[in-house]
Protein backbone atom coordinates (compact mmCIF):
# COMPACT_ATOMS: atom_id res chain seq x y z
CA UNK A 1 0.00 0.00 0.00
CA UNK A 2 1.12 3.10 -1.31
CA UNK A 3 2.35 5.80 1.98
CA UNK A 4 -0.03 8.43 2.47
CA UNK A 5 1.63 11.82 4.51
CA UNK A 6 -1.94 13.87 4.54
CA UNK A 7 -3.11 15.60 7.65
CA UNK A 8 -6.07 13.43 9.36
CA UNK A 9 -9.63 14.32 8.69
CA UNK A 10 -11.87 16.49 10.54
CA UNK A 11 -13.42 15.08 13.96
CA UNK A 12 -16.77 16.63 12.42
CA UNK A 13 -17.12 14.22 9.49
CA UNK A 14 -18.91 11.48 9.83
CA UNK A 15 -16.68 8.48 9.90
CA UNK A 16 -14.10 9.50 7.28
CA UNK A 17 -11.25 7.43 6.00
CA UNK A 18 -9.34 9.90 7.25
CA UNK A 19 -6.32 10.20 4.89
CA UNK A 20 -3.65 7.73 6.07
CA UNK A 21 -5.87 5.48 6.94
CA UNK A 22 -7.79 2.73 5.84
CA UNK A 23 -10.79 3.66 3.86
CA UNK A 24 -14.23 2.92 4.39
CA UNK A 25 -14.81 -0.48 4.56
CA UNK A 26 -16.97 -2.52 1.09
CA UNK A 27 -19.53 -3.00 3.53
CA UNK A 28 -22.44 -2.96 1.22
CA UNK A 29 -22.44 -5.24 -1.84
CA UNK A 30 -19.70 -4.51 -3.87
CA UNK A 31 -19.98 -4.55 -7.19
CA UNK A 32 -16.78 -6.45 -7.94
CA UNK A 33 -17.37 -9.89 -10.05
CA UNK A 34 -16.17 -13.43 -9.16
CA UNK A 35 -13.43 -14.08 -11.47
CA UNK A 36 -11.73 -10.97 -9.99
CA UNK A 37 -12.54 -11.74 -6.51
CA UNK A 38 -11.06 -15.82 -6.97
CA UNK A 39 -7.91 -13.75 -9.25
CA UNK A 40 -6.88 -12.28 -5.94
CA UNK A 41 -6.08 -15.28 -4.12
CA UNK A 42 -3.02 -16.02 -6.55
CA UNK A 43 -1.35 -13.16 -6.48
CA UNK A 44 1.93 -13.17 -4.34
CA UNK A 45 0.73 -10.95 -1.35
CA UNK A 46 -2.03 -13.12 -1.43
CA UNK A 47 0.09 -16.15 -0.69
CA UNK A 48 2.32 -15.24 1.29
CA UNK A 49 -0.01 -14.62 3.75
CA UNK A 50 -1.40 -18.16 3.81
CA UNK A 51 2.19 -19.16 5.16
CA UNK A 52 2.46 -15.99 7.69
CA UNK A 53 -1.04 -16.85 8.99
CA UNK A 54 0.27 -20.38 9.25
CA UNK A 55 3.17 -19.23 11.33
CA UNK A 56 0.76 -17.13 13.67
CA UNK A 57 -2.35 -19.38 13.77
CA UNK A 58 0.61 -22.38 15.55
CA UNK A 59 1.46 -21.48 18.95
CA UNK A 60 -2.27 -20.71 20.00
CA UNK A 61 -3.40 -24.16 21.12
CA UNK A 62 -0.03 -24.86 22.24
CA UNK A 63 -1.28 -22.67 24.98
CA UNK A 64 -4.99 -23.70 25.27
CA UNK A 65 -6.59 -26.38 23.56
CA UNK A 66 -3.88 -28.83 23.06
CA UNK A 67 -2.00 -27.85 26.34
CA UNK A 68 -5.70 -28.43 28.06
CA UNK A 69 -5.38 -32.20 26.31
CA UNK A 70 -1.60 -32.69 27.99
CA UNK A 71 -2.92 -31.10 31.58
CA UNK A 72 -6.06 -33.42 31.63
CA UNK A 73 -4.21 -36.62 30.82
CA UNK A 74 -1.70 -35.30 32.88
CA UNK A 75 -4.20 -35.71 35.85
CA UNK A 76 -4.41 -31.71 36.28
CA UNK A 77 -8.31 -30.75 37.63
CA UNK A 78 -10.42 -29.20 34.94
CA UNK A 79 -10.57 -26.10 37.55
CA UNK A 80 -7.11 -25.15 37.71
CA UNK A 81 -7.00 -25.91 33.51
CA UNK A 82 -10.04 -23.13 33.39
CA UNK A 83 -7.70 -20.68 35.31
CA UNK A 84 -4.43 -21.87 33.43
CA UNK A 85 -6.32 -20.34 30.45
CA UNK A 86 -5.51 -16.93 31.54
CA UNK A 87 -2.13 -17.53 29.80
CA UNK A 88 -4.00 -16.30 27.22
CA UNK A 89 -5.07 -12.49 28.33
CA UNK A 90 -1.56 -11.28 27.15
CA UNK A 91 -3.34 -11.83 23.99
CA UNK A 92 -5.46 -9.02 25.61
CA UNK A 93 -3.14 -6.83 26.72
CA UNK A 94 -0.90 -6.45 23.42
CA UNK A 95 -1.87 -3.38 22.66
CA UNK A 96 0.26 -2.20 25.75
CA UNK A 97 3.17 -2.87 24.14
CA UNK A 98 1.90 -2.32 20.55
CA UNK A 99 3.39 1.40 20.06
CA UNK A 100 6.80 -0.28 20.83
CA UNK A 101 5.93 -2.60 18.10
CA UNK A 102 4.63 0.08 15.63
CA UNK A 103 7.87 2.70 16.20
CA UNK A 104 10.97 0.89 18.14
CA UNK A 105 13.62 0.33 16.03
CA UNK A 106 15.41 -3.38 16.91
CA UNK A 107 19.30 -2.79 16.74
CA UNK A 108 21.32 -3.98 13.58
CA UNK A 109 17.62 -6.43 12.58
CA UNK A 110 15.47 -3.07 11.66
CA UNK A 111 18.43 -2.28 9.57
CA UNK A 112 18.86 -5.70 7.89
CA UNK A 113 15.04 -6.36 7.66
CA UNK A 114 12.90 -3.20 8.15
CA UNK A 115 11.01 -2.57 10.59
CA UNK A 116 7.99 -5.06 10.08
CA UNK A 117 9.97 -7.80 9.36
CA UNK A 118 12.59 -7.29 12.24
CA UNK A 119 9.84 -7.56 15.00
CA UNK A 120 8.38 -10.83 13.09
CA UNK A 121 11.54 -12.14 13.27
CA UNK A 122 12.41 -11.68 17.41
CA UNK A 123 8.67 -13.23 17.77
CA UNK A 124 8.82 -15.77 16.47
CA UNK A 125 12.64 -16.88 17.99
CA UNK A 126 10.44 -16.65 21.09
CA UNK A 127 7.67 -18.60 20.60
CA UNK A 128 10.00 -21.22 19.40
CA UNK A 129 12.58 -20.95 22.54
CA UNK A 130 9.59 -21.29 24.46
CA UNK A 131 7.91 -24.05 22.85
CA UNK A 132 10.95 -26.31 23.35
CA UNK A 133 10.92 -25.33 27.01
CA UNK A 134 7.53 -26.68 27.56
CA UNK A 135 8.47 -29.96 25.73
CA UNK A 136 11.21 -30.10 28.40
CA UNK A 137 8.85 -29.20 31.26
CA UNK A 138 6.53 -32.31 32.95
CA UNK A 139 3.45 -30.57 34.17
CA UNK A 140 2.66 -33.64 36.15
CA UNK A 141 6.09 -33.06 38.01
CA UNK A 142 6.00 -29.29 38.54
CA UNK A 143 2.94 -26.90 37.00
CA UNK A 144 4.35 -23.67 37.58
CA UNK A 145 7.53 -23.66 34.93
CA UNK A 146 5.11 -24.70 32.53
CA UNK A 147 2.84 -21.98 33.18
CA UNK A 148 5.96 -19.41 32.86
CA UNK A 149 7.01 -21.34 29.51
CA UNK A 150 3.21 -20.86 28.34
CA UNK A 151 3.16 -17.76 29.22
CA UNK A 152 6.40 -16.80 26.80
CA UNK A 153 5.04 -18.34 23.81
CA UNK A 154 1.50 -16.54 24.41
CA UNK A 155 3.78 -13.02 24.91
CA UNK A 156 5.84 -14.13 21.77
CA UNK A 157 3.04 -15.04 19.72
CA UNK A 158 0.90 -11.99 20.60
CA UNK A 159 4.14 -9.63 19.33
CA UNK A 160 4.18 -11.76 16.32
CA UNK A 161 0.39 -10.79 15.99
CA UNK A 162 0.97 -7.39 16.41
CA UNK A 163 3.74 -6.80 14.12
CA UNK A 164 2.28 -9.36 11.34
CA UNK A 165 -1.27 -7.48 11.04
CA UNK A 166 0.62 -4.31 10.72
CA UNK A 167 2.33 -6.27 7.85
CA UNK A 168 -0.95 -7.30 6.37
CA UNK A 169 -2.87 -3.85 6.72
CA UNK A 170 0.26 -2.31 4.73
CA UNK A 171 0.74 -4.75 2.16
CA UNK A 172 -2.00 -4.15 0.45
CA UNK A 173 -4.79 -1.74 -0.72
CA UNK A 174 -8.29 -1.93 0.87
CA UNK A 175 -10.28 -3.94 -1.78
CA UNK A 176 -7.81 -6.87 -1.23
CA UNK A 177 -7.83 -6.45 2.78
CA UNK A 178 -11.08 -8.88 2.24
CA UNK A 179 -8.66 -11.92 0.21
CA UNK A 180 -5.84 -11.12 2.75
CA UNK A 181 -7.69 -11.77 5.63
CA UNK A 182 -9.32 -14.83 4.55
CA UNK A 183 -5.56 -16.29 3.33
CA UNK A 184 -4.52 -14.85 6.36
CA UNK A 185 -7.19 -16.78 8.27
CA UNK A 186 -6.94 -20.13 6.12
CA UNK A 187 -3.17 -20.48 7.02
CA UNK A 188 -4.23 -19.44 10.30
CA UNK A 189 -6.92 -22.28 10.90
CA UNK A 190 -4.03 -24.89 9.33
CA UNK A 191 -2.08 -24.14 11.47
CA UNK A 192 -4.51 -24.89 14.24
CA UNK A 193 -5.49 -27.80 12.82
CA UNK A 194 -1.71 -28.91 12.79
CA UNK A 195 -1.00 -27.63 16.61
CA UNK A 196 -3.89 -29.46 17.82
CA UNK A 197 -5.16 -32.06 15.32
CA UNK A 198 -1.53 -32.69 15.03
CA UNK A 199 -0.02 -32.68 17.91
CA UNK A 200 -2.05 -34.98 19.37
CA UNK A 201 -1.84 -37.61 16.18
CA UNK A 202 2.53 -37.31 17.16
CA UNK A 203 1.95 -37.40 20.67
CA UNK A 204 -0.30 -40.49 20.17
CA UNK A 205 2.71 -42.30 17.43
CA UNK A 206 5.37 -41.62 19.69
CA UNK A 207 3.74 -43.41 22.92
CA UNK A 208 5.68 -46.13 24.19
CA UNK A 209 3.55 -49.65 23.65
CA UNK A 210 3.10 -51.73 26.56
CA UNK A 211 2.49 -48.57 28.49
CA UNK A 212 -0.91 -47.23 29.24
CA UNK A 213 -1.49 -43.83 30.92
CA UNK A 214 0.12 -41.00 30.80
CA UNK A 215 3.71 -40.44 28.76
CA UNK A 216 5.76 -37.27 29.11
CA UNK A 217 8.03 -38.21 26.02
CA UNK A 218 5.20 -38.64 23.90
CA UNK A 219 3.86 -35.05 24.16
CA UNK A 220 7.53 -33.53 24.65
CA UNK A 221 8.43 -35.00 20.71
CA UNK A 222 4.98 -32.94 19.78
CA UNK A 223 5.89 -30.03 21.27
CA UNK A 224 9.00 -30.20 19.22
CA UNK A 225 8.29 -30.53 16.50
CA UNK A 226 5.55 -28.25 16.93
CA UNK A 227 8.57 -26.00 17.83
CA UNK A 228 10.22 -26.80 14.54
CA UNK A 229 7.19 -26.14 12.37
CA UNK A 230 7.58 -22.36 13.58
CA UNK A 231 10.99 -22.51 10.73
CA UNK A 232 8.27 -22.29 8.16
CA UNK A 233 7.43 -18.74 9.20
CA UNK A 234 11.11 -17.48 9.82
CA UNK A 235 12.18 -18.77 6.09
CA UNK A 236 8.60 -16.57 4.64
CA UNK A 237 9.67 -13.84 6.51
CA UNK A 238 13.38 -13.70 5.06
CA UNK A 239 12.28 -14.14 1.77
CA UNK A 240 9.26 -11.59 1.74
CA UNK A 241 9.60 -7.84 0.98
CA UNK A 242 8.94 -5.09 3.51
CA UNK A 243 6.10 -2.88 3.00
CA UNK A 244 7.01 0.30 2.04
CA UNK A 245 8.74 2.44 4.58
CA UNK A 246 6.50 5.14 6.16
CA UNK A 247 8.36 8.43 7.58
CA UNK A 248 7.16 9.34 10.61
CA UNK A 249 7.67 13.08 12.00
CA UNK A 250 10.74 13.23 13.99
CA UNK A 251 9.98 13.39 17.83
CA UNK A 252 11.26 16.49 19.65
CA UNK A 253 11.66 14.91 23.03
CA UNK A 254 10.87 12.02 24.98
CA UNK A 255 7.36 13.20 25.93
CA UNK A 256 6.38 14.32 21.99
CA UNK A 257 7.58 10.59 21.25
CA UNK A 258 5.63 8.97 24.09
CA UNK A 259 2.35 10.77 22.95
CA UNK A 260 2.75 10.33 18.92
CA UNK A 261 3.31 6.21 19.97
CA UNK A 262 0.89 5.80 23.14
CA UNK A 263 -1.96 8.31 22.94
CA UNK A 264 -2.05 9.10 19.16
CA UNK A 265 -3.51 6.34 17.66
CA UNK A 266 -6.24 5.68 20.19
CA UNK A 267 -6.89 9.89 19.87
CA UNK A 268 -7.29 9.38 16.37
CA UNK A 269 -9.75 6.73 16.31
CA UNK A 270 -12.10 8.28 18.76
CA UNK A 271 -11.93 11.65 16.57
CA UNK A 272 -12.41 9.85 13.18
CA UNK A 273 -15.66 7.97 14.72
CA UNK A 274 -16.64 10.02 17.50
CA UNK A 275 -19.32 8.51 19.49
CA UNK A 276 -19.87 5.49 17.01
CA UNK A 277 -16.52 4.65 18.60
CA UNK A 278 -18.49 3.16 22.05
CA UNK A 279 -20.76 0.82 19.44
CA UNK A 280 -17.71 -0.48 17.35
CA UNK A 281 -15.64 -1.97 20.45
CA UNK A 282 -18.63 -3.24 22.24
CA UNK A 283 -18.40 -5.21 18.92
CA UNK A 284 -15.09 -5.79 18.95
CA UNK A 285 -15.18 -6.84 22.49
CA UNK A 286 -18.18 -9.21 22.08
CA UNK A 287 -18.16 -11.12 18.93
CA UNK A 288 -15.80 -14.05 19.36
CA UNK A 289 -17.16 -14.47 23.28
CA UNK A 290 -19.32 -17.85 21.96
CA UNK A 291 -16.34 -19.82 20.36
CA UNK A 292 -13.39 -18.29 22.44
CA UNK A 293 -15.44 -19.47 26.22
CA UNK A 294 -16.05 -22.06 25.01
CA UNK A 295 -12.93 -23.05 23.43
CA UNK A 296 -10.96 -24.34 26.67
CA UNK A 297 -12.94 -26.76 27.34
CA UNK A 298 -13.65 -28.39 24.32
CA UNK A 299 -10.53 -30.99 24.68
CA UNK A 300 -11.11 -32.18 27.97
CA UNK A 301 -14.67 -32.49 26.73
CA UNK A 302 -13.27 -34.96 24.32
CA UNK A 303 -10.79 -36.61 27.20
CA UNK A 304 -13.89 -36.83 29.23
CA UNK A 305 -15.74 -38.27 26.56
CA UNK A 306 -13.94 -41.16 25.89
CA UNK A 307 -12.42 -39.96 22.69
CA UNK A 308 -8.86 -41.16 22.02
CA UNK A 309 -6.20 -38.85 20.68
CA UNK A 310 -6.02 -40.61 17.53
CA UNK A 311 -9.91 -40.19 17.24
CA UNK A 312 -9.79 -36.60 17.69
CA UNK A 313 -6.58 -36.18 15.43
CA UNK A 314 -7.88 -38.11 12.38
CA UNK A 315 -11.20 -36.30 12.54
CA UNK A 316 -9.59 -32.75 12.92
CA UNK A 317 -7.46 -33.30 10.61
CA UNK A 318 -9.28 -34.52 7.32
CA UNK A 319 -12.66 -33.06 8.23
CA UNK A 320 -11.82 -30.00 9.95
CA UNK A 321 -8.90 -28.81 7.29
CA UNK A 322 -11.74 -29.16 4.54
CA UNK A 323 -14.22 -27.13 6.45
CA UNK A 324 -11.79 -24.58 7.13
CA UNK A 325 -10.63 -23.72 3.58
CA UNK A 326 -14.30 -23.89 2.67
CA UNK A 327 -15.21 -21.30 5.63
CA UNK A 328 -12.52 -19.23 5.12
CA UNK A 329 -12.22 -18.67 1.44
CA UNK A 330 -16.32 -18.78 1.65
CA UNK A 331 -16.35 -16.25 3.98
CA UNK A 332 -13.52 -14.08 2.62
CA UNK A 333 -15.31 -13.92 -1.05
CA UNK A 334 -18.69 -13.10 0.09
CA UNK A 335 -17.45 -10.36 2.37
CA UNK A 336 -16.11 -8.74 -0.65
CA UNK A 337 -19.29 -9.61 -2.51
CA UNK A 338 -21.79 -8.47 -0.46
CA UNK A 339 -20.18 -6.83 2.21
CA UNK A 340 -18.57 -7.26 5.64
CA UNK A 341 -21.89 -6.93 7.49
CA UNK A 342 -23.77 -9.18 6.20
CA UNK A 343 -20.76 -12.02 6.63
CA UNK A 344 -20.36 -10.70 10.04
CA UNK A 345 -23.98 -11.59 11.08
CA UNK A 346 -24.21 -14.71 9.48
CA UNK A 347 -20.85 -15.48 11.30
CA UNK A 348 -22.24 -14.60 13.94
CA UNK A 349 -25.15 -17.05 13.98
CA UNK A 350 -23.37 -19.76 12.98
CA UNK A 351 -20.83 -19.43 15.92
CA UNK A 352 -23.49 -19.65 18.38
CA UNK A 353 -24.98 -22.61 16.55
CA UNK A 354 -22.43 -24.65 16.37
CA UNK A 355 -21.72 -24.83 20.30
CA UNK A 356 -25.23 -25.84 20.82
CA UNK A 357 -23.93 -28.83 18.25
CA UNK A 358 -21.58 -29.38 21.30
CA UNK A 359 -24.42 -29.66 24.09
CA UNK A 360 -25.80 -31.97 21.41
CA UNK A 361 -23.06 -34.29 21.41
CA UNK A 362 -22.73 -34.98 25.12
CA UNK A 363 -26.00 -36.73 24.74
CA UNK A 364 -23.99 -38.90 22.19
CA UNK A 365 -21.87 -40.78 24.19
CA UNK A 366 -18.94 -42.08 22.23
CA UNK A 367 -19.85 -41.64 19.09
CA UNK A 368 -17.12 -40.95 16.10
CA UNK A 369 -19.91 -39.97 13.63
CA UNK A 370 -21.65 -37.38 15.35
CA UNK A 371 -18.02 -35.59 16.49
CA UNK A 372 -17.16 -35.77 12.62
CA UNK A 373 -20.27 -33.75 12.15
CA UNK A 374 -20.03 -31.27 14.89
CA UNK A 375 -15.98 -30.86 14.28
CA UNK A 376 -16.85 -29.89 10.44
CA UNK A 377 -19.74 -27.62 11.47
CA UNK A 378 -17.73 -25.47 13.86
CA UNK A 379 -14.58 -25.23 11.83
CA UNK A 380 -16.48 -23.96 8.75
CA UNK A 381 -18.71 -21.51 11.28
CA UNK A 382 -14.92 -20.10 12.15
CA UNK A 383 -13.62 -19.67 9.02
CA UNK A 384 -17.00 -17.46 7.77
CA UNK A 385 -17.29 -15.33 11.07
CA UNK A 386 -13.30 -15.22 11.05
CA UNK A 387 -12.28 -14.04 7.80
CA UNK A 388 -15.15 -11.70 7.83
CA UNK A 389 -14.46 -9.95 11.18
CA UNK A 390 -10.19 -9.29 10.09
CA UNK A 391 -11.61 -7.75 7.36
CA UNK A 392 -13.82 -5.28 9.82
CA UNK A 393 -11.22 -5.03 11.94
CA UNK A 394 -8.56 -3.95 9.38
CA UNK A 395 -11.21 -1.52 7.77
CA UNK A 396 -11.21 0.13 11.28
CA UNK A 397 -7.30 1.04 11.06
CA UNK A 398 -5.34 3.76 10.00
CA UNK A 399 -2.16 3.27 7.95
CA UNK A 400 -0.40 5.85 10.33
CA UNK A 401 -1.10 3.80 13.28
CA UNK A 402 -1.69 0.39 11.84
CA UNK A 403 -0.05 -2.32 14.32
CA UNK A 404 -1.05 -0.01 17.54
CA UNK A 405 -4.84 0.60 16.44
CA UNK A 406 -5.71 -3.11 15.37
CA UNK A 407 -3.28 -4.64 18.63
CA UNK A 408 -6.08 -2.80 20.04
CA UNK A 409 -8.73 -4.34 18.70
CA UNK A 410 -7.78 -7.82 18.48
CA UNK A 411 -6.99 -7.22 22.31
CA UNK A 412 -10.32 -6.59 22.88
CA UNK A 413 -11.54 -9.52 20.69
CA UNK A 414 -10.06 -11.06 23.38
CA UNK A 415 -9.98 -10.00 26.60
CA UNK A 416 -13.31 -10.26 27.85
CA UNK A 417 -13.63 -13.92 26.34
CA UNK A 418 -10.58 -15.55 27.75
CA UNK A 419 -11.20 -13.39 31.30
CA UNK A 420 -14.65 -15.78 31.34
CA UNK A 421 -13.06 -18.78 30.11
CA UNK A 422 -10.73 -18.79 32.89
CA UNK A 423 -14.10 -19.68 35.03
CA UNK A 424 -14.90 -22.03 32.42
CA UNK A 425 -13.55 -25.45 34.35
CA UNK A 426 -15.96 -24.24 37.06
CA UNK A 427 -18.50 -24.03 35.70
CA UNK A 428 -18.97 -27.53 33.89
CA UNK A 429 -17.61 -28.85 37.11
CA UNK A 430 -21.04 -27.54 39.11
CA UNK A 431 -24.05 -27.67 35.64
CA UNK A 432 -21.80 -30.47 33.91
CA UNK A 433 -20.64 -29.70 29.94
CA UNK A 434 -24.38 -29.54 28.13
CA UNK A 435 -25.28 -26.58 30.39
CA UNK A 436 -22.17 -25.23 29.70
CA UNK A 437 -21.77 -25.46 25.80
CA UNK A 438 -25.82 -24.18 25.61
CA UNK A 439 -24.74 -20.93 27.82
CA UNK A 440 -21.86 -20.11 25.72
CA UNK A 441 -24.10 -20.29 23.00
CA UNK A 442 -26.35 -17.62 24.37
CA UNK A 443 -23.56 -15.46 25.33
CA UNK A 444 -23.81 -14.55 21.42
CA UNK A 445 -26.90 -13.33 21.18
CA UNK A 446 -25.96 -9.60 22.37
CA UNK A 447 -23.97 -9.56 19.89
CA UNK A 448 -26.18 -10.03 16.65
CA UNK A 449 -28.17 -6.68 18.01
CA UNK A 450 -24.79 -5.21 18.02
CA UNK A 451 -24.02 -5.93 14.67
CA UNK A 452 -27.59 -4.83 13.37
CA UNK A 453 -26.78 -1.35 15.70
CA UNK A 454 -23.62 -0.84 13.73
CA UNK A 455 -25.10 -1.94 10.13
CA UNK A 456 -27.36 1.01 10.52
CA UNK A 457 -25.30 3.52 11.95
CA UNK A 458 -23.06 5.46 9.63
CA UNK A 459 -19.93 3.35 10.09
CA UNK A 460 -21.71 0.83 7.34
Amino acid sequence: MSDKTSSLAAASLPLPAAPGATESPPLEASPTGWRHIWRVYTEAATLRMLLLGFSAGLPLLLVFGTLSFWLREAGIDRTTIGYLSWVGLAYGFKWVWAPLVDRLAIPLLTRWLGRRRSWLLLSQATVITALICMALTDPKLALLPMVWCALAVAFGSATQDIALDAYRIESADVQRQAALAASYQTGYRIAMIWSGAGALWIAARAEMTGLAGYQHSAWQTAYLVMAASMLLGVLTVLCSPEPQRRELPPSKNAADWLKGALIEPFADFLRRYGKQALLILALIAMYRISDVVMGIMANPFYVDMGYTKDEVATVTKIYGVVMTLVGAFVGGGLAMRFGVMKVLMLGAVLSAGSNLLFAWLGTRGHDVTALIFVISADNLSSGIASAAFIAYLSSLTNINYSATQYALFSSMMLLLPKALAGYSGRYVDAFGYSHFFTATALLGLPVLLLIVLASRSKTA
